[in-house]
């Protein structure tokens, strides 16, 4: 069964918009877990233009699913990984001033840098996956840099969906497929939504986790955050 991971940075942006502590990403994990979610994402960047450190360290001992801190391995950020302790880090090439995050890594060309971040992660037992694009060739470089899941960057399935589906899903089910094949855990995540995500779940049954913010946050605001968490679940496990 694929789980749905809620990324809720976009609840702090809302909170930082306007200061204080309205909305409450901290009581969101709480009450997203409570809603059904089997995971929290976070992606904390350096400027803490939304999650900040500190919302990171609030969070961790409170969530009871899974926990999943995701970003770019500069030292602050490892430092926060190994601090926390989550279940999983997922590795992500994004610049420093990345509105958000627009390509995979080249395992290929990065092998060294993502071999050492791997072996750091894993041998404090924390599940590693390595954000790519749907290309095979990278897929299988980040099996060789010692990665547990790769994360299929999605936003390409996403623009092409409603033009046509299957070819939308042709080249990440191509991925998925090289993922089995080098025993590699699949996850999934950008700009996935309830118009998208069940074909794409469909399509790669295999998939481990899929990680949602952006479109699942802004439902919640015509649908009510429960409902809105409920309708995605249902998504995910349509047959």
């Amino acid at each position: 069964m694929t789980r749905l991971s809620v990324n809720i940075n976009k609840i702090a942006t809302l909170r930082n918009a306007r200061g204080g502590n309205l909305p409450d990403p901290v009581k969101a994990a709480v009450d997203i877990e409570r809603f059904g979610a089997e995971g929290i994402t976070v992606h904390p960047r350096p400027d803490e233009r939304h999650i900040r450190y500190s919302d990171v360290r609030a969070i961790r001992p409170l969530v009871t699913t899974e926990f999943n801190i995701e970003g770019n391995p500069i030292p602050s950020f490892c430092d926060l990984v190994a601090e926390v302790r989550p279940d999983q880090v997922t590795l992500v090439p994004d610049a420093h001033d990345a509105i958000t995050s627009n390509a995979g890594w080249d395992t290929i060309a990065n092998r060294e840098f993502l071999t050492g971040m791997c072996s750091r992660f894993k041998a404090l037992g924390i599940r590693t996956s390595i954000f790519v694009d749907p290309n095979p060739e990278m897929v299988h470089g980040a099996a060789l840099c010692g990665a547990d899941r790769v994360e299929l960057y999605t936003a390409a399935y996403a623009e092409q969906y409603s033009e046509n589906r299957e070819a939308a899903v042709r080249p990440y089910l191509e991925a998925a497929l090289a993922a089995k094949e080098a025993g590699l855990g699949l996850n999934a995540g950008h700009d996935l939504n309830l118009e998208n995500l069940a074909w794409f779940i469909r399509s790669i049954p295999w998939t481990d986790e899929v990680s949602i913010g952006h479109a699942l946050i802004s439902d919640a605001l015509y649908l009510g955050l429960q409902n809105t968490v409920a309708a995605y679940l249902a998504e995910i496990r349509k047959k």
